[in-house]
């Protein structure tokens, strides 16, 4: 089975040193980057979220995929080497097995992070403050719809392609 990294090496390679930027919480670049040995801190505001040296890991796809902004910074911790995508909708289109990859990564986060909150539902469902609201968010993001899209439209919502 081929890896993220076999379907890129046509694509082209940054180097950043250590504290470099890839990109910028609030940023619109539309770019995905693909790691190929490093290691990048993803950060939400101030607040580290976690570390990731895994090569083959993909960043920048929930601001391809939703048309919105970089939703955290991705900057360097150590020398980096990572693929850079231009026209990431495109290469998304163009090439199923990446889609299909970055599909289930984000199939897993969805999955962990829904058992998180179900886990804080059952800590705080006798809360009357905020934190007994958990399961009005978990209801609004298990019921939460994107606009409709036809498969091969190449239309996408708040998009100009």
């Amino acid at each position: 089975m081929s890896t993220v990294l076999d379907y890129c090496k046509e694509l082209p390679e940054a180097r950043f040193e250590a504290e470099a930027v890839l990109m910028r919480e609030g940023g619109r670049e539309c770019k995905l980057y693909i790691l190929i040995e490093g290691e990048v801190a993803v950060l939400k505001g101030d607040i580290l979220v976690n570390t990731q040296s895994e090569p083959g890991t993909i960043f920048g796809e929930l601001s391809v995929l939703l048309d919105v902004p970089h939703t955290a910074t991705v900057k360097a911790v150590q020398p980096t080497r990572a693929y850079v995508v231009d026209n990431a909708q495109r290469f998304l289109q163009s090439t199923p097995e990446i889609a299909f990859h970055l599909s289930r990564l984000l199939a897993k986060k969805l999955n962990s992070i829904t058992g998180y909150l179900v886990d804080l539902k059952k800590q705080f469902e006798d809360q009357e403050d905020h934190l007994g609201m958990v399961d009005e968010v978990l209801e609004s993001l298990l019921n939460q719809q994107i606009e409709a899209h036809t498969p091969g439209s190449q239309r996408y919502p708040d998009s100009s392609l």
